[in-house]
């Protein structure tokens, strides 16, 4: 059987849960805002990136601005103002620069920084040759030069770097998506872990609780109804079952008290009658005694010595089962003592031969060990096997058979009675104080009386019905009785 939980260890258990739970939706909200933050970081940088890019080339374009106005215009700041955005713009590429992450973003940067450097460089020589030639053919030359040259190259960087940006903006697009989506996924699952955590809360408190207290409730009803055969389940947590347990051996032990109470209720009501029986029984077996004593005489012959002698064993062996009948009604004190179990079935057959002869009824009796010796009460067990052998044979037909069998291990012996009767018509009741009973006279203190030597003698009887008819009587008893004297 599996051992229950304490309860204060699935509470225990539970609070582990709740506090594992809260762990996992504080990580799971950490991670979703983390990556949450890591694609905003990358989207501004991203953002930086296209915006320096777009100020580099508004930059050269007033600066191309400024250096038509110094030599077509002869404007004396435009020169300055040349060098001004010619700063810009370099503070610009450090910027792009420091921002620029991977080989293909630092790879486009340092290409426009080195073309535009190419352009400060390339674009006032080109100016300085149309001033000192000064002719419409040269300033149109300039002009394709600057458009086709200078601009064209420019351009072409700038447009490539900025398709590297849009793809690294349609990638980020796409990261911020699958950031949502796991960040969402990361929230739902600890609301489902929560949801199951309450159910599960939900159906161990009605099996491990609610529903042993409402057992314990109903065994507590039942008992104190009277009703003590009812059980309280041992189920539920440790300390529940543990009070079930307490509750049935409460019972337990009510039930046995209740069964005591009865018997010796009966024993105080059958305890006024047996003894006045008694007495009226052992009287006319002393007088039949002291008339076999007088009549006792060496001058008889043989056969009728060895019948006076049957007759003071047989008395005496009635007198001490009148004794034992009357210890019945009061707690039985065995005197045990190194006897044969070989002896003692003997005994207890001597009396019955004259009916044995009678119904022409054939005892079967076991193959006897060797060492049949056994420490108990030879008289109680010598009367009970009576009892019970008496009943097989007034139950028995007529030159029928009944079976004796021993078997003896270290420690008990176990003797049967099998017969070929009709079988026991009631089922034998150890706590009976009196047994149905089938003969004309009889008292029906036969069967009880066994049960209750049986007992004080430390083992048990049993009575099968026997396969095709008949009766089984097994008697099991300690092979050395250990009893105070």
């Amino acid at each position: 059987m599996q051992k229950n939980r304490s309860l204060k260890d699935l509470l225990l258990i539970h609070e582990l849960a709740f506090i594992l739970l809260i762990i996992f939706a504080a990580t799971a909200g950490a991670i979703g805002i983390h990556l949450w933050e890591k694609s905003s970081q990358e989207a501004n940088r991203i953002s930086s990136l296209v915006s320096e890019v777009q100020q580099t080339r508004g930059d050269l374009y007033r600066q191309m601005k400024e250096l038509f106005d110094a030599y077509f215009l002869d404007d004396v700041t435009a020169r300055s103002e040349y060098e001004n955005f010619t700063l810009s713009v370099e503070n610009h590429f450090i910027k792009l620069k420091r921002i620029a992450v991977g080989k293909a973003e630092i790879d486009a940067v340092n290409a426009l920084h080195s073309n535009y450097q190419k352009f400060v460089i390339e674009a006032p020589a080109l100016f300085d040759q149309y001033q000192r030639s000064n002719t419409s053919a040269s300033k149109q030359a300039i002009n394709t030069d600057i458009e086709t040259g200078l601009f064209y190259r420019y351009e072409d960087i700038l447009a490539r770097t900025e398709k590297l940006l849009n793809q690294k903006q349609l990638e980020l697009n796409k990261q911020l998506t699958s950031t949502k989506l796991t960040a969402t996924v990361l929230l739902i699952i600890p609301l489902l872990l929560a949801v199951l955590l309450l159910i599960f809360s939900s159906v161990f408190l009605k099996r491990a609780i609610v529903k042993p207290i409402e057992g314990v409730l109903r065994a507590t009803s039942e008992i104190s109804s009277g009703n003590l055969s009812h059980r309280a389940p041992e189920e539920g947590v440790a300390e529940l079952s543990a009070v079930s347990q307490a509750i049935n051996v409460m019972a337990d032990k009510l039930s046995s008290s209740q069964e005591t109470l009865v018997r010796t209720e009966k024993q105080a009501a059958q305890g006024l009658l047996v003894p006045m029986l008694a007495h009226n029984i052992r009287n006319p077996l002393a007088s039949i005694r002291a008339t076999a004593q007088i009549m006792e005489d060496p001058t008889h012959d043989t056969e009728t010595r060895e019948y006076l002698t049957g007759i003071i064993n047989t008395v005496d062996r009635l007198e001490r089962w009148t004794g034992a009948l009357l210890a019945y009604l009061l707690p039985l004190k065995p005197q045990p003592n190194n006897t044969n179990i070989k002896d003692i079935v003997e005994g207890a057959l001597a009396p019955l031969q004259q009916k044995i002869k009678s119904k022409s009824i054939q005892i079967n009796l076991p193959k006897w060990p060797k060492n049949t010796t056994v420490y108990t009460d030879q008289h109680l067990l010598e009367q009970v096997i009576y009892n019970l052998i008496l009943n097989a044979i007034d139950a028995s037909n007529k030159s029928s058979s009944i079976n004796i069998s021993l078997e003896i291990t270290a420690q008990e012996f176990t003797l049967q009675l099998l017969d070929r009767a009709g079988g026991m018509p009631f089922k034998p009741d150890p706590s009976a104080m009196s047994a149905p009973s089938t003969k004309r006279f009889g008292t029906g203190l036969g069967i009880p009386f066994a049960f209750k030597v049986c007992d004080v003698l430390g083992g048990e009887l049993k009575f099968d019905a026997r396969p095709n008819g008949g009766t089984v009587i097994t008697i099991t008893l300690p092979k050395f009785l250990n009893f105070p004297i």
